[in-house]
């Protein structure tokens, strides 16, 4: 593996902030209304957002998703300051792909966050693609231990090693090997697309293999098709797909059939506690944002707490409104759904 693949971790920060267009906007949930109990029969004081996640209690269902990891100050910091406010308000952390680590030493530093979040659920993150190339069993174990993981995410990114000019594109046999880490990794694994969905065939195919949480990660969010145009080779590959793959709140619906003997995590284009209601409302158990917390997670653990706090109040109130006293009563529970445009 190359050095190049630290330097593109800092190249996604900059092609993120220079280009506003990588957050697709897609505002797909805003087609989603919900309906209103003007008499909710609960109190907003008593309205428990609190769900469990490998065995820890969080405070509502939320996962940072995941963003980065590197040998660079900047990166070192993000991750800090993610890893501190995931802690204080006991949700979720997903890093970045910690393919980097292998390469580049230095780049542990940014994923050794246990001691900045010594209670709350932190989740690994290898390219599933990587165990075409060289990676295996030990390599897992390692970004686990170095984490001090709950458990291990195996993202799925066809599109984007598709327009990447140093891309890893054979996908073949994975599900064979999916298998073979089920067996013996020491921690669940968790499939995850990057943007452009999870169809129910890959599903079917993760379940087989004996995985049980699934990150549906569908369009309308950040788009790593755009991100890599601008890394390219002056192709317009990138901005032809940047748009590709199926909506979070579609990709939802085409899970049903996997609620209750999968756990599904809508990510991709949520915007606000709002969005997270109705991902829980369509069966997600937990719910992934990744883009508002980028510039928080440049400026302080403050401003991620603060950023975190904001999406709680909204989530609860709107399960206040709703009329939902638990997430037990809203999860799944499509009879709030009052259109769907």
């Amino acid at each position: 593996m190359s050095d190049r693949t630290n330097d593109r971790k800092i190249e996604h920060i900059r092609a993120i902030e220079q280009d506003p267009l990588t957050d697709r906007q897609g505002h797909w949930f805003d087609r989603i209304r919900l309906t209103h109990r003007a008499l909710p029969e609960c109190s907003l004081e008593t309205v428990d957002p609190t769900v469990e996640l490998f065995g820890k209690r969080l405070s509502f269902p939320l996962l940072i998703s995941s963003m980065t990891g590197g040998d660079h100050q900047l990166i070192q910091r993000i991750n800090a300051n993610l890893a501190e406010a995931a802690e204080r308000c006991q949700v979720a952390l997903a890093v970045g792909s910690q393919r980097v680590m292998f390469s580049q030493p230095g780049a542990r530093a940014s994923f050794a966050l246990r001691e900045r979040a010594p209670t709350t659920v932190l989740i690994g993150n290898v390219g599933a693609v990587q165990l075409n190339y060289g990676f295996g069993v030990e390599q897992c174990r390692e970004a686990i231990d170095c984490l001090g993981a709950d458990a291990l995410y195996l993202h799925l990114n066809p599109l984007q090693e598709a327009v990447q000019p140093e891309g890893d594109t054979d996908f073949r046999g994975l599900a064979d090997k999916l298998a073979e880490l089920v067996a013996v990794l020491p921690k669940p694994l968790l499939l995850k697309e990057v943007g452009c969905g999870l169809a129910p065939e890959d599903i079917a195919l993760g379940y087989a293999a004996g995985v049980r949480y699934f990150d549906l990660a569908g369009s309308g969010g950040t788009s790593w098709s755009r991100i890599e145009y601008h890394r390219g080779d002056g192709s317009d590959l990138g901005l032809k797909f940047q748009d590709w793959g199926v909506p979070t709140p579609l990709a939802l619906q085409r899970a049903e059939p996997w609620i209750g003997r999968a756990t599904l995590i809508a990510s991709g284009g949520l915007r606000d506690g709002i969005d997270m209601a109705k991902s829980v409302i369509l069966g997600a158990s937990l719910c992934g944002l990744a883009a508002p917390f980028l510039a928080p997670a440049r400026e302080s653990a403050d401003a991620v707490v603060a950023a975190i706090e904001q999406l709680r109040r909204e989530f609860t109130t709107a399960m206040f409104l709703l009329g939902m006293p638990d997430i037990a009563s809203m999860h799944n529970n499509r009879a709030l759904i009052v259109e769907e445009r």
